[in-house]
């Protein structure tokens, strides 16, 4: 069979593998496997292909990125460090009209700094934010959608595991990739930050009460230090070069479960369950790259994405006009698959375009995590507001409710993501590009 035929071919069969409830690794391996099979015609040339790609995929130092980031974010969140990071932050705004928003918002970007896991952010900012603005008087959808809107920050703001996965899909920088998400990350908080004191003066019976003050809130503001003295040390530690980003991992996760084990929040127990949690985590990010790598070499091999490259350059788009298309793409895939889905069957086929078009990798891979990222916001799948729902689930708010509050964080990205896209020095300007 025509090689490239079967490379269209393969892509309408992963969508159909993927809607029908397999596992996207699965779908990626099988396929490939078929896809091989049917270019060669020999079955034990494809499971050989297969065997190889799988093998090289996973075996390489940079890997070790993924289990300790992710060690590091439970730890942080074990730890109870959001919490006390909100505490403080709100005690200092509450007589700002909508400040309680923003103490969300700013919150979740430093603790996005620490986790690198937006539906961790999700999980603890709906126990902490949401209960305490609905008692300050916060309209309740509002409340929800903040803490949905801005849990996105944590796949944004480095470190990021949807950064990872990219340098890994891309064979990129994962420390350039971090200092490119700096410059997006505070846009966007910037942004929600806007947005919140805005609708505060304008609308201000949507935050009555917001004036009072908890009762039981006693935490201490040195609280704070903890959390920013380890968001320091992990990004100072990337950006000035003294750690490499595995490195800056196993730092980073140490220094969060001593912090928690002095704090007396993480004992013999739940440091069982952080390490079962990071176990299955990463399991499941490490098949995801395995399935991805062999989908890959599998295109590669097809002839497919140097075809789509040959007829987007012909097409005339250009570079500005092929960035808008894909981002489309990935905000519509978004309503249907979660993010790490979506990079894994479209960055393959996207990357070499952007090579041919001189897009900036930088550029190009904080433009996919944002596009993805818009995803999280969007029905029907919209992973953050079920997370946000379900962790609230007892207290009567309805899906609805999370899904109208998100709504017009989700727009604020979409017109970031415009922004980003057209004026590229936002994510590439801290790397003097």
């Amino acid at each position: 069979m025509d090689p490239i035929t079967v490379g269209y071919l393969s892509l309408g069969a992963i969508a159909i593998a993927i809607y029908a409830g397999l596992h996207v690794a699965i779908a990626l391996a099988g396929v490939s496997l078929f896809g091989v099979w049917a270019i060669t015609g020999k079955l034990k040339l494809a499971m050989n292909f297969v065997a190889l790609a799988a093998t090289d995929s996973i075996a390489d130092y940079t890997f070790g990125v993924v289990p300790l980031f992710v060690l590091m974010g439970l730890a942080v969140s074990e730890s109870g460090m959001g919490r006390d990071t909100f505490a403080v932050i709100a005690r200092g705004l509450r007589r700002w009209r909508g400040g309680l928003g923003v103490a969300t918002v700013l919150s979740n970007a430093v603790f996005a700094a620490i986790t690198g896991i937006s539906i961790a952010s999700a999980a603890v900012f709906s126990k902490v934010a949401v209960p305490e603005m609905v008692r300050a008087g916060t309209n309740r959808s509002i409340a929800v959608g903040v803490v949905a809107g801005s849990s996105v920050l944590g796949m944004l703001i480095p470190p990021s595991l949807l950064l990872i996965l990219f340098a890994i899909l891309t064979d990129s920088s994962i420390g350039d990739l971090f200092i490119g998400g700096i410059g997006p990350g505070l846009l966007l908080t910037l942004a929600y930050i806007l947005y919140l004191t805005g609708l505060g003066v304008a609308r201000p019976s949507l935050f009555e009460g917001v004036l009072t003050k908890a009762e039981d809130d006693h935490t201490p503001t040195w609280r704070i230090l903890p959390v920013l003295g380890l968001a320091g040390l992990v990004l100072s530690g990337i950006y000035l070069g003294f750690f490499t980003p595995t490195e800056a991992g196993a730092i980073g996760a140490a220094a969060a479960l001593v912090i928690g084990t002095v704090l007396r929040r993480i004992g013999w127990r739940a440091g069982w369950r952080i390490a079962v949690q990071t176990g299955h985590i990463t399991a499941a990010v490490c098949f995801l790259i395995i399935g991805a790598s062999i989908y890959s070499r599998m295109l590669a091999f097809s002839g497919l994405p140097a075809s789509i490259t040959q007829a987007a350059i012909e097409s005339g788009i250009g570079p500005v006009g092929f960035l808008m298309l894909f981002a489309g793409l990935l905000v519509l895939l978004g309503t249907v698959l979660d993010s790490s889905s979506i990079m894994l069957v479209t960055v393959p086929l996207a990357f070499p375009v952007t090579q041919q078009m001189g897009i900036d990798i930088v550029h190009f891979g904080l433009i996919t995590v944002l596009a993805v990222e818009v995803g999280l916001l969007t029905p029907p799948l919209g992973l953050s507001v079920f997370v946000v729902h379900a962790t609230l689930k007892d207290t009567g708010i309805t899906l609805g409710e999370v899904f109208r509050g998100a709504a017009p964080f989700a727009l604020i990205m979409a017109l970031t993501l415009v922004a980003l896209i057209l004026i590229p020095e936002i994510a590439t300007g801290l790397l003097g590009r």
